[in-house]
């Protein structure tokens, strides 16, 4: 099998951040040939920066198998599948005036960093679908986790009429057809969760019909539970509520439940652009982690101090690869 990733980044990436991505891939990898699960957090607008393109064949081939993000990388990599064309980018974003970035929004393009997403072709085309399934559970007197119901929407077949790339390409839509388990706190932090906010505050929807926070950790602690035989490792893109929410429940098994057999995360990995300081978790070195009894003293940690859109890739190829 030709291996032209591997071969780069082990010829050429010997030090430093290059390194630390060398030795988190290949930590990684361990983790799988020895029979761990691994979880993936995304945080920041990864789904926007399409790394779909990848991640979704990491689904496919069984190299994570349960995924936390936030409710933006949730329904980002949706708007994406069925609005493609109506994206635009913008690589002179350092340069727009407040005026610049008013004209954006009157045309209805909400920009993150570069790229601007269409309001119109994406929330709305979603919102139409979506509000249907959510009425439909309430009346049935249903209620399912976020990313529950967007495994309905993308699995019912209605988005079809506005695939804009390769099916392929979206993360959400391989994790729905293996129904991955998903980890989306702070949903409501979310264009889709003001969206459904809306419609409790207008009396046409109740609350509860979308579960809570609460029960994603209940239920991350039952998924725990049950997989963590062989180990699960901790892969987290970013900071955040991705990675600080799910990453907690190991201590508040081990001490809240008074389980003391739960095992440790059986490796740690960040890719991360913040710094050690001003009591930024984000930022905080691997070794904290410890104190809070998240971390083992012999957990294989990395952290690789750069962007995740550059090495998250690269990790990720070498993954598929093995």
């Amino acid at each position: 099998m030709s291996k032209p990733i591997t071969n780069f980044i082990e010829k050429y990436f010997l030090h430093f951040n290059a390194a630390a991505l060398v030795d988190a891939a290949k930590g990684y990898e361990a983790q799988l040939n020895k029979g761990s699960k691994m979880l993936v957090s995304l945080a920041g607008a990864m789904s926007t920066a399409e790394l779909g393109k990848i991640f979704a064949e990491i689904i496919r081939q069984d190299k994570v198998q349960i995924v936390s993000c936030t409710g933006a990388n949730l329904e980002e990599d949706v708007m994406n599948l069925v609005a493609h064309s109506h994206y635009k980018r913008v690589p002179n974003y350092r340069d727009l005036t407040p005026q610049d970035e008013w004209n954006l929004l009157e045309k209805g393009l909400n920009r993150v960093t570069d790229t601007c997403i269409p309001e119109e072709e994406a929330f709305r085309r979603i919102q139409q679908h979506i509000v249907k399934i959510w009425k439909e559970a309430e009346a049935k007197g249903e209620r399912y986790l976020p990313h529950e119901y967007m495994y309905k929407l993308l699995l019912s077949g209605v988005l079809e009429q506005y695939y804009e790339i390769d099916i392929k390409d979206s993360w959400m839509y391989a994790a729905a057809e293996k129904n991955l388990p998903i980890i989306c706190p702070g949903w409501e932090d979310s264009t889709m969760g003001n969206i459904f906010a809306s419609y409790v505050l207008k009396g046409e929807l109740k609350a509860n019909t979308v579960k809570s926070g609460i029960e994603y950790m209940t239920f991350l602690a039952d998924w725990y539970t049950a997989n963590s035989e062989n180990g699960i490792g901790f892969f987290q893109i970013g900071g955040g509520i991705a990675g600080d929410f799910p990453i907690c429940v190991v201590p508040m098994l081990y001490q809240d439940m008074e389980k003391p057999e739960t095992p440790f995360w059986s490796y740690f990995c960040q890719i991360s652009d913040s710094t050690t300081s001003y009591g930024s978790y984000s930022g905080a070195v691997p070794n904290e982690k410890i104190t809070w009894g998240k971390l083992d003293i012999d957990t294989p940690k990395f952290i690789i101090e750069s962007d995740a859109t550059i090495v998250a890739p690269l990790i990720f190829a070498y993954l598929l690869e093995m």
